[in-house]
């Protein structure tokens, strides 16, 4: 690493965590295990060096889920004040998708594609270490601010102009897992989503009458497509014969929610509906969050209401699902809790804990505690990323040819198209009529 002089101090500190990983007692086994795992041990390539950063900003250990620089604080003895205060810029440090819009002398002009926002960055190594990157490619990079100036702390890597399809599709990717990346150093655009929640929670309540309905997953995506309409148009369509159980309640695993990279998008923009297995989906408006579509929420719900808890099929790994899967907000956790007294006895039990509920979700969801986390599907419909997205899927997937013999005027907006795409009706041939 071709190290600047004049940003020593912040280049210092950053060695000194590299140097923690591959000596401290607790975490070296870790990331020696890491290191094989994705074929960077013995390395003293560019490679080892990009294993280091994303497994110094990206892994949590322990129980608790500490990350790495949380341990580096905790473990390292008699840190000065200085190297304390970058640390903790550095746990603000933010990885995203950016277009170069200017190669300046000692860092670059980009624009953060996923908040909207430009930011000129201060490279902390010389600018001969990015040659061939220029203006109108995409880098997937990691900045951080301290005192007031942006650095630039890695680039991992680069997409040409070209490609620009991939860069959007991997934006979508960034908000998914992290739905605040959007509004992320962007208040105004958080006003604006703040604004689009209350507006959209009132409809929810004016539609159903309440903020949450339980259903299955082969009824989630028509229901949600009649709230939509309804928020959209005003256009209010009867719901009820879509309000269903499943047969039992039970958790198990949905091999659907495990898709790759190259088809997650559209494997997710296909709905609940097209999955091999039935299951009970709640379709929740949190008031300060957003739209939830939540796997399992009438199971999970349900296991606090028998009197025997084997009635419910593998509940315990539904507990641990709803607790470990850091899509579901602290939020989702206190609502159930709220409805049913006996639901940190369940949980504590199935532990083997004695926490309150306060500890459990310091444990389980810090995340959600630290910061206001919005719900991906609240905050996509508010990114241009998604929505260039979506005009992308929908041009690379032409429209079939419409079926001969059809009266279309006998299908539902919201029914399967007829021609066999998999799409609704609306969204399909319905479109071209």
């Amino acid at each position: 690493m071709l190290i600047l002089e004049d940003l020593k101090e912040i280049n210092d500190v950053i060695k000194s965590i590299a140097e923690f990983v591959q000596n401290d007692e607790y975490v070296k086994p870790d990331f020696e295990e890491y290191l094989k795992t994705i074929g960077a041990y013995n390395s003293n390539n560019v490679n080892f060096e990009s294993a280091c950063f994303n497994y110094i900003f990206e892994r949590n250990l322990g129980e608790e889920h500490k990350s790495i620089l949380t341990l580096f604080l905790e473990n390292s003895k008699k840190l000065p004040a200085e190297t304390k205060k970058i640390v903790k810029a550095l746990m603000k440090s933010v990885s995203t998708v950016f277009e170069v819009k200017k190669v300046l002398k000692n860092g670059f002009e980009l624009n953060n594609i996923i908040n909207e926002k430009n930011y000129n960055v201060t490279s902390l190594v010389k600018m001969t270490s990015f040659r061939g990157i220029g203006c109108g490619q995409f880098v997937v990079a990691r900045i951080f601010e301290f005192e007031k100036q942006h650095y630039l702390l890695e680039i991992s890597g680069v997409l040409p102009s070209t490609k620009k399809d991939d860069a959007l599709r991997y934006c979508v990717a960034k908000i998914i897992q992290n739905p605040e990346l959007v509004y992320l150093d962007n208040p105004e655009k958080q006003k604006e989503i703040e604004k689009e929640v209350e507006n959209i929670y009132n409809k929810f309540i004016e539609f159903f009458g309440t903020d949450e309905i339980v259903t299955t997953n082969k009824f989630a995506d028509d229901i949600i497509g009649m709230f939509n309409d309804y928020a959209e148009f005003g256009t209010k369509q009867e719901f009820q014969d879509k309000i269903q159980e499943p047969e039992m309640y039970n958790f198990f695993e949905v091999s659907e929610f495990n898709n790759s990279y190259e088809n997650f998008l559209e494997n997710s923009l296909g709905g609940f509906s097209s999955h091999k297995e039935t299951y009970d989906v709640g379709i929740i408006f949190d008031r300060e969050l957003g739209l939830y579509a939540v796997p399992f929420y009438g199971t999970f719900n349900k296991i606090f209401e028998v009197e025997n808890l084997a009635e419910i099929g593998n509940y315990a790994d539904c507990i641990k699902y709803y607790l470990e899967n850091d899509k579901f907000s602290a939020n989702i956790i206190k609502r159930v809790a709220e409805k049913h007294k006996n639901f940190m006895d369940v949980v504590n039990k199935v532990l083997g804990t004695n926490y309150s509920l306060e500890e459990l979700l310091e444990k389980y969801k810090a995340r959600y505690l630290e910061n206001k986390i919005f719900s991906s599907t609240t905050v996509l419909y508010k990114s241009k990323a998604f929505s260039k997205t979506l005009g992308i899927i929908e041009e690379e997937n032409e429209r079939p040819q419409l079926p001969e013999g059809i009266d279309f005027s006998k299908v539902g907006r919201n029914d399967p198209c007829p021609c066999g795409s998999g799409k609704k009706f609306k969204k399909c041939c319905g479109a071209n009529l």
